[in-house]
């Protein structure tokens, strides 16, 4: 029997992420080997009047792919999936997998060459600019390990975040759209940080459940050269199979200037993929109420309550600082007393502590509040 949590997921991500009318053409691609999550998004999709498309990907064969693929092909990979993708109007990813490290072993140079000539036309440049997009992890044993859970309760506390009530958090969000749209200096101060920032003229972006699910922040960028000082974060993150941890940067005018972590050296690699790939696209503040610890998975841990993400590389269209870059590596710092605690600042005044929003119009987004 289908779990009717399911099928509520896939009629939100259809109805309510996607927004799917009559004669659209969406793309769904899952990435594992699940079956049934891509039954019900066909189902919704054919129910809403339109047309779905499916492909499978696996992340092993890509692995074997990309150890010795060469610019021609993946220039002509691009070409084809670019022709595709121009096709859609919508576009849903389910991502499963068994092993978070299945590409750690594609040579860096590789996997460089297919961010730039591969997933940038293709995905940041048209999909995300050009399609109605919703991405999304599934459940599995996999998932649950790193959340540190059994694959049980794992799957309850799965469907308690992605079926949140994303229309009651658009309205809570709001006030904190407008109060970052008229905002000109952030600082951002806790253990082993202090960074100070212009987002002036920048605006703001609230994310409630259309790009991603879960969700649950508001983001804006940094003007490009406005960002100065120190940024230690607390919370390991993922990059082409390798964690990274301990990682800490320090800005000169926008500028990481020096960047360390517990794989310094590939650390600075991946800075050094390209020249954006050194400034900042992102930042944006985190307050899903029920993902609390990080699991090594982005599209979680950025939400996780009492947080920030900091991003180096690629800015968004919507809050566009004009940097441009092949990378987009949402790194996160969680502010919560458990984690050290730490306050944000805007224009000298003081809107959340420990990760709690302290100033009376934002309280609407504390966890107990959004429940």
């Amino acid at each position: 029997m289908r779990d009717p949590r399911l099928q509520t997921l896939a009629a939100n991500l259809v109805g309510y992420s996607v927004n799917v009318q009559p004669g659209d053409k969406v793309l769904i691609e899952m990435i594992g080997p699940e079956r049934e999550i891509v039954r019900c998004l066909v189902e919704e999709v054919h129910a809403k009047g339109g047309f779905p498309y499916v492909i499978y990907e696996d992340r092993a064969v890509l692995s074997s792919v990309l150890q010795s693929i060469t610019k021609e092909q993946l220039e002509h990979w691009a070409e084809m999936d670019l022709r595709r993708m121009e096709q859609m109007d919508g576009y849903i990813a389910v991502r499963s997998g068994e092993n978070v490290n299945e590409l750690s072993d594609v040579p860096s140079d590789k996997n460089d060459m297919y961010k730039r000539i591969y997933y940038k036309p293709v995905h940041l440049e048209r999909r995300v600019k050009k399609t109605r997009w919703v991405v999304l992890r599934y459940p599995n044993p996999s998932m649950a390990q790193l959340a540190s859970m059994s694959t049980r309760a794992f799957e309850n506390f799965y469907f308690d975040v992605c079926n949140l009530d994303y229309r009651k958090m658009d309205i809570a969000m709001d006030p904190l759209a407008e109060l970052m749209a008229r905002t000109d200096r952030v600082r951002i101060t806790g253990p082993g940080t202090d960074l100070s920032f212009s987002i002036k003229g920048i605006g703001s972006k609230k994310c409630s459940g259309h790009r991603n699910i879960p969700d649950g922040e508001v983001f804006t960028c940094p003007v490009r050269d406005s960002v100065n000082g120190v940024l230690q974060y607390n919370t390991p993150s993922v990059n082409s199979g390798i964690t990274f941890e301990n990682i800490r940067f320090r800005f000169e005018n926008g500028k990481i200037v020096e960047a360390t972590s517990n794989d310094t050296k590939r650390l600075n690699d991946i800075l050094d993929t390209d020249e954006g790939a050194r400034y900042i696209g992102e930042f944006s503040l985190g307050f899903n109420p029920f993902i609390l610890h990080p699991m090594k998975d982005t599209l979680f841990d950025e939400k996780i309550d009492g947080s920030l993400h900091f991003t180096p590389g690629q800015a968004y269209e919507e809050c566009d600082n004009g940097n441009r870059s092949s990378v987009h590596w949402d790194l996160v710092l969680i502010q919560r007393p458990e984690y050290g605690g730490g306050e944000v600042y805007f224009d000298d005044v003081l809107i959340r502590k420990d990760g709690r929003f302290v100033i009376p119009e934002l309280q609407g987004l504390n966890p107990e509040n959004l429940k």
